[in-house]
């Protein structure tokens, strides 16, 4: 069953259904998103495409989405074509980018799904926008807004969208969306972490049992871990991790996985520096102690630069926090932390010596010489280890203050050389 705005009622009231605003409202809404501009000015008089998914959750939300994605009921080249811009096909079901303006849009054909087995990719086939939306994850994410045609700006919904968005709830559209798709386990936590959403009772129970009937092995591996990785990359990867942990769903991925200490965890990410990779540093907290670590972020698809800092992270933090916490000058935290990368690092001083480990990644790792190994072959110092050995000796000795400027340096690094000392 379909439910179609505008409705009227208190957005945060407990009592009365949410206020879906006015259809000339919500395409101002949309029209003042950075790339909402494109689809209001060129898709006004075309029929059947709607926006659709999260960020029309997001939209009714009060948020500003970013990401915007389109159905279309019927072929998806004439839309591409009034878009304009750059398009790029993705997959079997049709999916494509197209790129204008500075913005990327995702726009699909309307299709319903079948599944041959549970955990294998959907068969699909053309279909109108209800069946579109019923084919989706959870009913807060089942909401679609008309572009143009005849409604434009009418909001268009699965059976109790609407009040699920109100009531801040993840419901699954049928009961066996977890068997057909064992990766929406993975989204309903990623979502419940995003949103602070609750998860409804029946929707819970489903996960539950689709958890005991091991589901997530019917998936591949790499399907596991592309949701894994988006799983903690959200705002709060420690609290998405915690989402998993309260259904399990951390043990169906591996029996020793999971974030068994989140203290541990936010001291890391305390430590470490803005930029930096929180997700590598969730999931190596989440694998300290694991055998075969390896192995299965192999069989789950990960990038090898990801995969040697996470591993590195995960199990060699408790030896890097031990050279830490023996480190007095600016040149033993230096040797302690070596090359490690800066995960490990913030792991290690979250185990104890955090300010070795806080003063390493804010400004021990930056510091840089003024020479450089041509200078000290350009001194008579030979090639070979003597030119490495004074090199290490010099910035030992600036990062410990003894040293200031270009000719203090190379007169450290000569004198630290066996070939000219």
């Amino acid at each position: 069953m379909m439910l179609s705005g505008p409705r009227k009622g208190g957005v945060n009231s407990e009592d009365e259904p949410m206020e879906i605003p006015e259809p000339v409202t919500l395409l101002r809404l949309i029209a003042a998103l950075p790339a909402g501009v494109p689809l209001v000015e060129r898709l006004r008089e075309t029929p059947g495409v709607y926006l659709v998914g999260g960020a029309v959750r997001d939209l009714l939300l009060g948020g500003q989405p970013l990401d915007l994605d389109l159905v279309v009921e019927g072929e998806v080249d004439p839309v591409a074509r009034k878009l304009g811009g750059q398009r790029t096909v993705h997959d079997r079901f049709g999916t494509s980018t197209v790129a204008t303006d500075g913005h990327s849009y995702d726009l699909a054909r309307a299709r319903r799904e079948t599944y041959a087995r549970p955990g294998a990719l959907p068969e699909v086939e053309p279909a109108a926008l209800a069946e579109d939306l019923e084919r989706r994850d959870f009913s807060v994410n089942a909401i679609a807004i008309a572009l143009g045609g005849e409604q434009p700006g009418q909001v268009f919904a699965v059976a109790r969208g609407l009040e699920d968005l109100d009531q801040r709830q993840l419901r699954v559209l049928h009961p066996g969306s977890f068997r057909d798709d064992p990766t929406r386990l993975l989204r309903l936590v990623r979502y419940r972490s995003r949103l602070n959403f609750e998860i409804e009772a029946e929707t819970r129970r489903l996960a539950e049992g689709a958890l005991a009937e091991r589901a997530l092995d019917t998936v591949t591996r790499p399907r596991v871990g592309n949701e894994l990785r988006l799983l903690v990359r959200e705002p709060d990867p420690v609290d998405a991790l915690e989402r998993a942990a309260e259904l399990r769903l951390d043990r169906a991925i591996h029996p020793a996985f999971g974030l068994r200490d989140p203290d541990l965890a936010r001291r890391a990410m305390g430590l470490l520096p803005e930029g930096a990779r929180t997700d590598r540093l969730a999931l190596a907290v989440a694998a300290r102690g694991m055998a075969g670590l390896a192995g299965l972020l192999d069989d789950m698809g990960f990038e090898a630069g990801d995969r040697n800092v996470i591993i590195a992270a995960a199990t060699r933090a408790d030896q890097v926090a031990a050279r830490l916490a023996g480190a007095g000058r600016p040149s033993e935290i230096a040797q302690a932390a070596a090359d490690a990368p800066e995960e490990l690092v913030a792991l290690a001083g979250a185990l104890g010596p955090a300010d070795a480990a806080r003063q390493w990644l804010e400004s021990l790792r930056n510091v840089r010489l003024e020479i450089d190994g041509g200078d000290l072959l350009a001194a008579g110092v030979p090639q070979g280890p003597a030119v490495g050995q004074g090199l290490r000796a010099a910035l030992a000795a600036k990062l410990d203050g003894r040293v200031s400027g270009r000719e203090e340096e190379l007169a450290a690094a000569l004198e630290a050389s066996p070939a000219t000392g």
